[in-house]
């Protein structure tokens, strides 16, 4: 092959990869503003503010089947070996943790939708920090993705044993306040959930720093992560 025209092969397979990072990058910032918008909506008690978190998904599921179709496509048309094919497999595997991670801020503004229909109860104290450090840990893995910093995403993945910390936390809070008012028992299991599902969140935060350090380093990251999710004892 003429070197002009692989360099133009070249060229073109990595302005295609770049668009494809940004997309991802952008379905990443859609869904944390997603998270934000279904604390707000139930912080502020707004169900209308909800419906729209949740009407919202559909743009985080059409952004997937975009990728996954320039997915496709750059595996038919440009048969990557190495770490090109790590590039694209991951970003395969990486859109579809953000579009989870969409369903659980969904899944959160629902929750605040059926809280509505009672009357008002009290936050429980450390919700709004899981909710917050859990996009920071979204946008920082994101961010590592962009610049393809294995450094910055092992330190996502070692920070997620502090949301599992704050869940454990915030658990035992909502518990203490079942145990201590039997009328609190419905409010505080739909606020269970909704930590639950902000909690699942640093999961796949995780799982996409764990990709990342693939396509850069080459081999899983195997070395056992602390966890602090002590709910299940």
């Amino acid at each position: 092959m003429p070197t002009q025209a692989h360099e133009h092969i070249v060229k073109s397979y990595d302005e295609e990869l770049k668009r494809l990072t940004g997309e991802i990058t952008r379905m990443g910032e859609l869904a944390v503003a997603q998270l934000e918008s279904a604390m707000d909506a139930l912080g502020k008690r707004d169900s209308r503010a909800a419906q729209r978190v949740v009407d919202n998904d559909d743009a985080l599921d059409a952004h997937e089947r975009e990728i996954s179709q320039d997915v496709l496509r750059l595996l038919a048309l440009r048969q990557p070996m190495a770490r090109d094919l790590r590039e694209i497999l991951a970003a395969l595997r990486i859109a579809a943790d953000i579009e989870r991670i969409g369903d659980y801020a969904g899944n959160v503004a629902k929750r605040s939708m059926v809280l509505n229909m009672s009357a008002p109860v009290p936050l429980a104290g450390g919700l709004a920090a899981l909710a917050t450090l859990a996009g920071e840990l979204v946008r920082e893995v994101m961010r590592a993705y962009a610049a393809r910093d294995a450094e910055l995403a092992h330190a996502v993945r070692e920070r997620d044993a502090e949301l599992d910390a704050l869940y454990t936390g915030l658990f035992r809070e909502l518990l203490t306040y079942m145990m201590e008012d039997a009328r609190s028992i419905t409010a505080c299991t739909h606020l269970l959930f909704i930590a639950k599902n902000i909690e699942r969140i640093g999961d796949h935060a995780t799982n996409i720093a764990e990709n990342i350090w693939f396509v850069v380093r080459g081999e899983p990251l195997v070395e056992s992560r602390a966890k602090r999710d002590l709910t299940a004892g």
